[in-house]
């Protein structure tokens, strides 16, 4: 909706982003810290530490990873194996690192959570990507992701590939069909909107379509079309609208999607139902330990 990629930008700069990292630290470690390392292992005592995939994907979540550490501590050595976006198979090294043993156990959990989940989602998103090679329509996220994760898990979505949508309800204008339901019209709805900028609508019928088509809407939203209609409504349009294609799609679904000609596909599942990956952290040497 006229919004650069959260790519495009330094993820850990976001203020969103460093307020999750210390509500999740604190979450974890609490006033005391980590009792079960403080019990075992000297304040003196340093590692080194793999993070190692246990299943495939594509890498995301590297500059949380460091991030999270930073904060623990400093003086922890961060070495990506692999660039973030980079293809891995199971038993690949992604990271190594090195540094106080404390700080690498009170941040391994968090740097897992934050490297599996967002893994997981650049993994599917890339997959939406790959079944529309060769057609114009760009796979999209949407709003369905967890409360306080937007921010990492639509970056997640740009790492595999896809295109971010609106980032909430102030930045982008989008007329769905609780908003029609209080409006006189689609024509009407759409005037009105357009005092505030560029107008994406959501229809669910060619006549309706061609009502938004009539109005000005600048992109349209074909929500739950068949095939068939998704075709009829790319010939209607003319090119006078960007067209997104959305609702029930998945990956037996989304190439004949996309051969229909439609701009956008936004898919909720990508944020919302990604697995994350199996990926753990192995401490391969200690010295100076208790």
């Amino acid at each position: 909706m006229g919004k650069k990629n959260l790519s495009d930008i330094n993820i850990t700069d976001n203020p969103q982003v460093k307020n999750l990292i210390k509500l999740a630290l604190g979450e974890d470690l609490g006033d005391i810290g980590d009792i079960t390392t403080d019990a075992l292992i000297a304040n003196s005592a340093f590692c080194h530490a793999d993070i190692i995939a246990k299943s495939a994907g594509i890498l995301a979540g590297l500059p949380l990873c460091e991030a999270v550490f930073n904060l623990i501590d400093a003086r922890v050595d961060i070495r990506p194996v692999l660039n973030e976006g980079a293809s891995f198979a199971r038993g690949d090294r992604l990271v190594e690192v090195n540094g106080s043993t404390k700080a690498i156990m009170a941040g391994e959990r968090l740097v897992l959570n934050f490297l599996q989940h967002l893994s997981g989602i650049a993994t599917l998103t890339s997959q939406y990507v790959e079944e529309c090679r060769g057609a114009k329509a760009q796979i999209f996220d949407t709003r369905k992701t967890l409360p306080g994760l937007r921010a990492v898990e639509k970056y997640a979505v740009t790492i595999g590939g896809g295109h971010n949508h609106r980032y909430g309800l102030y930045d982008a204008i989008l007329i769905k069909d609780n908003h029609l339901a209080l409006a006189e019209n689609i024509g009407t709805a759409v005037a009105m909107a357009k005092k505030r900028g560029l107008v994406e609508v959501e229809v669910e019928d060619l006549i309706q379509l061609d009502e938004a088509l009539a109005a000005g809407a600048d992109i349209i939203l074909l929500d739950n079309m068949g095939i068939k209609m998704l075709r009829e409504a790319v010939i209607l349009s003319g090119g006078r609208a960007i067209l997104e294609a959305s609702g029930g799609v998945t990956l037996k679904t989304v190439r004949s999607i996309a051969e229909t000609g439609v701009d956008r596909i936004s898919v909720g599942v990508i944020t919302q139902g990604a697995k994350p990956l199996d990926i753990a952290l192995n401490v391969a040497e200690v010295s100076g330990s208790s």
